[in-house]
């Protein structure tokens, strides 16, 4: 498999070591220099893309990829309110996308555990729920693309809780996400119902980057060959 490395910081090196390993070709590493240099002829070579880049500059890097006809898997997070455009001009292009917050199996199997206690908490008024996230200090958005999917989903049950802040916060209906900075963190989650009698406590804790890498390869040797808008749920079937 022919790769394309959007986003050549830590993850993607990382993601290309991974990949190496396996097998892998990475012909193209385009690293925040080198941005404006992505083409479509460089990227019509590579069977599949990654990209791993910024807010700012992941819309735009898909874009890139539906027009060279390459199928692309992005980890990016801080811009999902981008996420319906680009899943049309997907379908329009005919296209191959695959999105995740986190590609982590382990962070994924933690989504669905994550769900199933919400699904069993939305009875129990007697426990207020919050949450924790901590990231290394190079963490560009706060919360963390993996904690508000986490919010998301318990807000979709928990319906007490009618919205999520980015801080402490006394108000019932709000679910609070704390988030810390703090080096050499990769990503650590926790998830808290508390109540006068008792407390409840799911934690994922990344030891390495190397599981979202090996999760992010995956998906791409998933990807390759496919049309259409996917999630790491489908990888895995989920």
């Amino acid at each position: 498999m022919k790769i394309a490395l959007i986003g050549y910081g830590k993850m993607g090196k990382a993601i290309d070591a991974i990949a190496t390993a396996k097998g892998h070709e990475v012909i193209l590493r385009i690293d925040a220099d080198s941005q404006h240099l992505l083409e479509k002829e460089q990227l019509g070579q590579a069977d599949v893309a990654i990209e791993f880049t910024t807010p700012e500059t992941a819309y735009h890097n898909v874009l890139k990829c539906f027009e060279a006809k390459v199928p692309v898997v992005c980890g990016t997070t801080g811009w999902l309110e981008k996420l319906p455009a680009v899943k049309e001009l997907c379908s329009k292009y005919q296209g191959g996308f695959l999105h995740a917050t986190n590609f982590s199996i382990g962070v994924n199997i933690f989504f669905e555990v994550n769900k199933k206690l919400a699904d069993l908490m939305a009875a129990q008024p007697q426990y207020n729920v919050w949450m924790e996230e901590i990231h290394h200090t190079q963490k560009k958005d706060a919360p963390s693309g993996t904690a508000i999917t986490l919010a998301e989903q318990l807000l979709g049950a928990v319906t007490r809780k009618t919205n999520w802040v980015n801080a402490s916060s006394e108000q019932p209906e709000t679910l609070s996400i704390i988030s810390k900075r703090i080096d050499p963190a990769p990503g650590t989650h926790t998830i808290t119902y508390t109540s006068a009698i008792d407390d409840i406590t799911i934690t994922h804790t990344a030891h390495s980057r190397e599981g979202f890498a090996a999760g992010a390869v995956t998906a791409a040797e998933w990807l390759t060959g496919r049309q259409g808008v996917f999630s790491m749920r489908d990888v895995l079937n989920l």
